[in-house]
C-alpha cells in the first residue's frame, strides 16, 4: 500500500489514511448559523478521509462574513455540529472544527445592529462583500481598541469549547485567507502602532493569545493552525511573506501543536514564491500542504518529506469517495461550480460515488 493511504498518528489520533478534506464554505447552514442535516450528510459521505476539517465556523456574532455559514458559539449550533461529528465518526473518520473570525471581510448586513466589521487597522479592503442583499462594496472597518483585542481572544476560546461539546476531536484556528487573524499577521492589513503591530513579532501576539486561550480547552495535540503566506485573496499582500511566515511557522515549533496546515502559493498565481520546503523545515511538527495537489504530486511530497498530510479541496466536492478513487486510480467526478455555494442538495450531497456510478451505468445499459 503506497504511503499516501498508509495510516498516520496525528498527536494521539490514529488517522486512516494521510488524506485531508480540506475546509470549504458551501453556505448551507440553517438559520442562526445552525449546521444543517444536509451537512450532517455531506460530512459524513466524506468521512473516510483520513481528516476532514469543517468549513469555517464564526466564533461570535459579530465573526460572520458571509451568508449561510456556521457558527460555534451557541448551544443550538453545537446540537447541529453535533450531527455532522457523529456522521464523520460514523464512517470511521476524524474531523476538526475550524475556528474562524471574518475581521473586515464582512459588512455591516451581516453584523449585530448593522455595525461597522472590525479589523486590526482601518484599511478598506478592494473588492465586494457577499451579502444577504447581494454583492456590495466593502465599506471601511472599525479597528479593534486594543482594550477590545482580549475580548475576540476570548472568543476563540468559547468557540473551541462548544466544539468540543459537539464532539469535534480538535480545533483548527484558522489564520489564513485574508480574514482577521491573517489581517494582523500580515503588515499591509496591520499598520497599529501598540503591541499588536509592528515587528512580526508583535503581529504574531494575537494569534499567540488564542493558542494560548484554546489551549485551556483543548491539549495543543488537539490543536492546529492555517496559514496562507501569499494568497491575495480578499485584498491581502505582504511585504515579505518568506521571512514573516518563516517566522511565524518556527515560534508556532515551539508550542507542539497538532500541525500546521498552509495554502501553497497564491490560489490566483501558478508558482509560489516562497519556498515552502523551507517554511516546512521551520515547523518541524505535522505539516499539512495544500492547493492543487493530485495523487502524484502528493505522493511525491509525501515521499520526499516535504509534507505529512495532503489536503484535497475542490475534489471531495464531487467525489465523496475520493479516497478510494485515488487509491484505484479511477477518474475524478467533475464539480458544477454554479452549486458550489447555497442551495440545496444538488452539487452538495448527490453526487455519487464510482460504484453508484458504475451500478447506475449496468441498469441503463
Amino acid at each position: 500500500m503506497h504511503e499516501l493511504f498508509a495510516p498516520f498518528m496525528l498527536s494521539d489520533i490514529l488517522l486512516g489514511n494521510r488524506i485531508v478534506m480540506a475546509p470549504m464554505t458551501r453556505n448551507r447552514a440553517a438559520p442562526a448559523g445552525v449546521p444543517s442535516s444536509l451537512m450532517a450528510i455531506h460530512y459524513g459521505q466524506r468521512g473516510d478521509a483520513g481528516l476532514v476539517i469543517s468549513e469555517s465556523a464564526s466564533v461570535s456574532a459579530r465573526g460572520g462574513g458571509y451568508p449561510g455559514t456556521p457558527g460555534i458559539y451557541t448551544d443550538k449550533q453545537a446540537q447541529g455540529w453535533r450531527k455532522v461529528t457523529d456522521a464523520v465518526h460514523a464512517k470511521g473518520g476524524h474531523i476538526f472544527a475550524q475556528l474562524q473570525h471574518f475581521g473586515r471581510i464582512s459588512h455591516p448586513g451581516l453584523q449585530l445592529d448593522e455595525e461597522l466589521p472590525v479589523a486590526p487597522s482601518s484599511i478598506k479592503p478592494e473588492g465586494l462583500a457577499v451579502t444577504y442583499g447581494g454583492m456590495q462594496p466593502f465599506l471601511m472597518p472599525r479597528e479593534l481598541a486594543t482594550g477590545e483585542v482580549p475580548q475576540v481572544v476570548d472568543q476563540f476560546k468559547k468557540a473551541a469549547a462548544v466544539a468540543k461539546a459537539a464532539g469535534f476531536d480538535g480545533v483548527e484556528i484558522h489564520a489564513a485567507n485574508g480574514y482577521l487573524i491573517d489581517q494582523f499577521l500580515r503588515d499591509v492589513s496591520n499598520q497599529r502602532g501598540d503591541r499588536y503591530g509592528g515587528s512580526p513579532a508583535r503581529r504574531l501576539t494575537f494569534l499567540l493569545e488564542i493558542v494560548a486561550a484554546v489551549s485551556e480547552i483543548w491539549p495543543k495535540g488537539r490543536i492546529g493552525v492555517r496559514f496562507s503566506p501569499e494568497n491575495s485573496f480578499n485584498d491581502m499582500r505582504d511585504s515579505d511573506p518568506a521571512a514573516h511566515f518563516g517566522y511565524y511557522a518556527q515560534e508556532l515549533a515551539k508550542l507542539h501543536l497538532a500541525y500546521l496546515h498552509v495554502l501553497e502559493g497564491d490560489i490566483s498565481a501558478a508558482v509560489p514564491a516562497v519556498d515552502y520546503r523551507e517554511l516546512r523545515r521551520r515547523f518541524d511538527g505535522t505539516y499539512i500542504a495544500n492547493n492543487g495537489y493530485g495523487k502524484a504530486r502528493a505522493t511525491a511530497a509525501i515521499e520526499q518529506g516535504s509534507a505529512d498530510l495532503i489536503a484535497f479541496g475542490k475534489p471531495f466536492i464531487a467525489n465523496p469517495d475520493l479516497v478510494t478513487r485515488l487509491r484505484r486510480d479511477l477518474p475524478l467526478a467533475p464539480s458544477d461550480p454554479a452549486t458550489f455555494y447555497g442551495g440545496d442538495e444538488r452539487g452538495y450531497t448527490d453526487y455519487p460515488t464510482a460504484t453508484e456510478q458504475s451500478l447506475s451505468t449496468m441498469a441503463t445499459v
